[in-house]
């Protein structure tokens, strides 16, 4: 497979503009469980000086190395390295590897983007504007990110109680900056052990200002049995593969999305990078938009009662602000 993209057409990079932005991930069998890598490598390309990935080694059968080498740019820059999920377990080993590639890259700024996120070409000089705008300000240790989550296909996204609406994606270089958890967020550990990736005390949430800039998440669209693939994958980094086997034994080998009515209809353009992968969707016929489905699958959490009116009220009465949030960082107005 080959990734084609004018990803440098009109580059954003300035010589002498004053700011360096590196792009970073992790990723490990990237082709064989639909990630949209190159598509979210390319996203960025027009805006970062380097984008440095930590390569897991995969199964014999992936293909992510030459789909990864297959976009030519001389920006990209691969790390290998091995998982040790006994090492880093309960997901960590996601945050480790985000550390391995952060501590390659040398700009001033650094946009982490998971296998599945994709920047719109819209915001590339908006986010410059704002690592530049910021660059100085030492009170500001990142920035977050609007999210949205697509669920099934291209033309639904996720705006349901529970799903997190912003995330820190933009950080400053800073040695004592880590991924967190599943490495989902980021967090300032001090004299950090390694290892210790959940631990919050002895931690600091980041300081950080809206980007006004959106992350497309693409993590749950893909064919339904590769969906289900990918969810025993990531089971096994977060509990093991003996516990993983029970969890899905007997599970069926296509995921069910559920009636597609419950969640919201995406009317607005995607990234232009993405244009070849919507093109390819080709499991329509698998996905129902009301009815249907298993009678003994358990329903997903925005289809219950409960997620369903806590959603209506952040909706329609709160203004789409989220009741009870967790955050992994502190928003400063800037």
């Amino acid at each position: 497979m080959v990734c084609q993209w004018d990803c440098e057409g009109g580059v954003l990079l300035k010589e002498g503009d004053g700011v360096k932005i590196s792009g970073f991930t992790f990723l490990r069998n990237g082709s064989k469980l639909y990630y949209p890598i190159c598509e979210s490598i390319m996203s960025a390309l027009a805006l970062v000086d380097e984008f440095v990935v930590a390569l897991g080694a995969g199964d014999s059968d992936d293909r992510t190395r030459e789909m990864i080498e297959s976009i030519g740019s001389d920006k990209i820059r691969i790390v290998d390295t091995v998982w040790d999920i006994d090492a880093f377990p309960d997901g960590t080993e996601h945050a480790h590897q985000t550390d391995i590639a952060k501590a390659a890259c040398s700009g001033d700024w650094l946009l982490y983007l998971q296998g599945d996120e994709v920047l719109h070409e819209e915001d590339l000089p908006v986010i410059r504007n704002r690592c530049e705008a910021f660059l100085n300000d030492r009170d500001v240790d990142g920035m977050v990110f609007d999210y949205l989550h697509f669920w099934g296909d291209y033309e639904h996204y996720q705006l349901s109680h529970g799903w997190y609406k912003n995330e820190v994606r933009l950080v400053r270089n800073d040695v004592e900056i880590h991924s967190f958890a599943s490495a989902q967020s980021f967090r300032r550990i001090p004299d950090f052990d390694g290892v210790s990736y959940r631990k919050k005390q002895g931690t600091k949430k980041l300081r950080c200002v809206k980007a006004h800039a959106r992350i497309f998440h693409y993590g749950w669209v893909r064919p339904p049995h590769m969906m289900q693939k990918k969810n025993r994958y990531i089971a096994v980094t977060h509990v093991g593969q003996k516990r993983s086997d029970e969890i899905f034994s007997g599970a069926p080998l296509e995921f069910d999305y559920g009636p597609l009515n419950l969640t919201t209809r995406y009317n607005e353009s995607h990234p232009q990078v993405m244009e070849a992968k919507i093109a390819s969707h080709d499991w329509k016929d698998e996905l129902y938009e009301s009815g249907g489905g298993s009678l003994h699958r358990q329903k997903h959490k925005h289809e219950r009662l409960k997620y369903r009116f806590l959603t209506f009220v952040e909706q329609a009465i709160l203004g789409g602000r989220p009741i009870a949030e967790s955050r992994n960082y502190r928003l400063i107005k800037r």
